[in-house]
């Protein structure tokens, strides 16, 4: 999974970068033209206690690559202007995080020399609808000319699909609130459209708003989220101070400023609920390994995930979720209170499942 972190300049997205991937970049890293990649660790109390019942070699978290987007710029006439860099980099992330400037610094000022939430917001939003409607439009063009060639059944479905997203562009929608069926969500992927991805806006405070966190959010939520959107907020300078410090002190940190959860931890709660994603286990003596895999998918698919061969050679999955597990103290026990069970291919994973694989 790779998420895409984007915003204005001055709005925090390098500093909420180097918050929750702890690394550090210097004035010559942050002013490259290229962006900054780092893979991180998903912390999973789970999966560490497993690991410290089963002692494996090798613990394996599941991990996101998060990507620091540059070339973006802010116009003379307020637009949000995107460069080749920019567009390029963040058509192949898998969801987007918008960073919004609501911090008081006066060494890294507003862009438009004032703070307003609802602006900026509407600033990327209206650049990436406009940046779509114009693949999309060239696309139904090149259409209507193909079908007047050749009678082909997919490419008039394409084009319906195609008018009705660009209908929902025209009217100032992203298209990530479209309802779409598998079929249609696979043809409009090859276009790599903007406003089809999941995204997070987060807010990015200072002090001053350790009070009024609630109003700005419910501000936002009642005009602008809806489906495949959420808000969050982080404290940008005070996280990126916390990056540093170890478990005690950051709770100490944390507790003064009314902290209650990591930018991280809050990133990533929600970027897995918005692209339906959860975790399985696989556990022994060489490994503990957590898997993401989507919401919905059955236990050979899941099998694929570890090993194609699993999928083909399914025969059946031996499976007890973690927390019957934790309760009963080992595979025996739960197999005694019916907690470890043999499914089929068609058993739907839940999110916590320890999972092993029967296969020829």
């Amino acid at each position: 999974m790779q998420i895409g972190i984007v915003g204005l300049p001055f709005s925090g997205k390098s500093t909420l970068f180097q918050t929750i991937t702890r690394t550090h970049l210097d004035q010559f890293q942050l002013a490259k033209s290229e962006a900054h990649r780092t893979v991180i660790k998903v912390p999973d109390e789970r999966l560490d206690n497993l690991t410290e019942i089963f002692k494996p070699q090798k613990e394996t978290n599941a991990s996101i690559e998060f990507v620091d987007v540059v070339g973006l710029q802010k116009g003379d006439s307020g637009s949000a202007q995107f460069t080749g860099n920019f567009l390029s980099t963040v058509k192949t992330n898998d969801a987007l995080i918008q960073v919004v400037h609501l911090f008081e610094n006066e060494s890294a000022p507003h862009p438009s020399g004032s703070i307003d939430m609802m602006r900026d917001v509407n600033t990327f939003e209206t650049e990436f609808i406009l940046s779509d409607l114009t693949i999309i439009e060239k696309r139904i063009e090149s259409l209507k000319k193909q079908i007047l060639k050749i009678h082909d059944d997919h490419l008039k479905h394409e084009l319906i699909l195609l008018e009705k997203c660009a209908e929902f562009l025209q009217e100032e929608k992203p298209l990530r609130e479209v309802e779409l069926t598998k079929d249609e969500q696979h043809v409009l992927k090859t276009y790599q459209l903007l406003t089809i991805k999941p995204m997070l806006i987060a807010l990015n405070l200072d002090e001053n708003h350790t009070g009024g966190i609630e109003k700005l959010i419910d501000a936002l939520v009642k005009t602008k989220v809806g489906k495949n959107t959420k808000v969050l907020h982080f404290f940008g300078e005070i996280e990126l101070e916390m990056s540093d410090l170890d478990e005690a002190d950051t709770k100490v940190f944390m507790e003064e400023y009314g902290i209650k959860e990591s930018a991280l931890d809050s990133i990533i709660r929600e970027a897995y609920n918005l692209l339906g994603l959860q975790c399985f286990f696989t556990v022994g003596e060489d490994e503990c390994r957590a898997w993401t895999i989507h919401k919905g998918m059955n236990v050979q698919e899941a099998a694929g995930v570890i090993h194609s061969d699993f999928y083909s050679k399914f025969i059946r999955a031996e499976v007890t979720h973690y927390n019957d597990f934790v309760t009963h103290g080992s595979f025996a026990k739960a197999k005694e209170h019916g907690a470890w069970r043999l499914e089929g291919k068609e058993y739907i994973v839940k999110d916590g499942d320890i999972i092993s694989v029967r296969h020829n």
